[in-house]
């Protein structure tokens, strides 16, 4: 299915088939919304369709009293509008970019042409070094899975706009009018190049649901949020880093939450961790937590364990000692640890 992540073990997990269920029903609903009559906007009838019927804001047989005609635009538009709004906004407070990471069929093809990527050339964007070569049937996939993607979102986004019966009869009998072939046609290019060249960037940077909902979700300190235990980071020496090269957005998840404000909830680093490092008496260093834990990590440096001259070293600021093998216990304990002050990549986010 054209939904699938690059991780070979990933089908192993639950949380990974959830995904794939919740966002294979969304593409298709994003595909077939139109069809179906669920939700379009019909620029031949000039309104929008709402599971079959006309959208209104119920203005028919009203008189022309300013009071009843606000009164109707109050409760058929703009009530139901907020309502909408303020489900998402407490859910996304909680629990961030779900949308992106659950149901987004943008994301969807993200991480299905990824999968293609890392078969092809070893990394999942054209924009890092590769380590590994697929051979020429590798970068045909690439490329047709991109054009075939961006065809089919073209002709997706324009049935929202236009009777998709018309559209589907026009495409069959290969006589779509000027408009409609422009609009495939340029539709179908600036896609290809986003899918194939730009994808996290998008998603990143160009997004404005996903923005939307990145703002939310860093207001909320205490938010549900992949979080790196700094205590447990010389576990990490050795480690393959996996977390980091299986984000889709290409996010550095040990970072803390100040670095990855464009985080969509997938699970994929967590995973990762708790494959590397789950053994450890401690359990993986890098988890899903949400509440006072990530309310203190997100008010002081960012930090990421990296591997300097045979030494484990992190960058940031020390909340604590941690470079004592303090415990009373046998389990094994984390090598001792240089603290480095913050250079100049590295910004102190002020406490509120």
């Amino acid at each position: 299915m054209p939904l699938l992540a690059n991780d070979d073990h990933w089908g192993e997990d639950r949380l990974q088939w959830g995904r794939l269920l919740t966002r294979s029903v969304f593409f298709l609903l994003f595909l077939l919304a139109p069809a179906l009559d669920i939700f379009r906007l019909d620029l031949t009838a000039g309104g929008f369709i709402l599971f079959g019927q006309q959208l209104s804001l119920g203005l028919s047989g009203l008189p022309r009293d300013p009071l009843a005609l606000g009164w109707s635009i109050l409760t058929h538009a703009i009530l139901p509008v907020l309502g909408v709004i303020g489900v998402v906004v407490v859910i996304v407070w909680r629990f961030g970019r779900l949308y992106c990471g659950w149901l987004c069929p943008h994301f969807s093809v993200v991480e299905w042409i990824n999968g293609h990527m890392v078969r092809a050339r070893g990394q999942p964007t054209l924009w890092e070094p590769a380590s590994a070569s697929g051979g020429s049937w590798s970068w045909i996939a690439v490329v047709a899975s991109s054009l075939i993607m961006a065809f089919v979102w073209s002709v997706s986004l324009l049935t929202y706009l236009l009777p998709p019966e018309e559209i589907f009869y026009n495409l069959s009998t290969f006589s779509p009018t000027p408009n409609q072939a422009r609009f495939i046609g340029v539709g179908t290019l600036l896609l290809f190049i986003d899918f194939f060249l730009a994808r996290h960037l998008f998603c990143r940077f160009g997004c404005a649901v996903g923005l939307f909902q990145s703002l939310i979700w860093m207001a909320n300190r205490a938010a549900l949020t992949p979080f790196f235990a700094r205590e447990q980071a010389g576990l990490c020496q050795g480690c393959p880093q996996s977390c980091d090269t299986l984000c889709p957005m290409r996010l550095k998840p040990r970072r803390g939450k100040n670095a990855i404000a464009t985080c969509t909830q997938c699970g994929l680093c967590l995973q990762a961790c708790q494959r590397e490092r789950g053994n450890s008496p401690e359990g993986p260093p890098l988890q899903w937590r949400r509440g006072e834990p990530i309310a203190r990590q997100s008010g002081g440096y960012t930090i990421l364990p990296v591997s300097i001259a045979g030494q484990h070293t992190i960058r940031g600021t020390p909340w604590k000692n941690i470079s004592e093998n303090s415990g009373t216990d046998s389990s094994p304990k984390p090598p001792p640890v240089a603290i480095q002050p913050p250079g100049s990549l590295w910004k102190r986010w002020p406490r509120p």
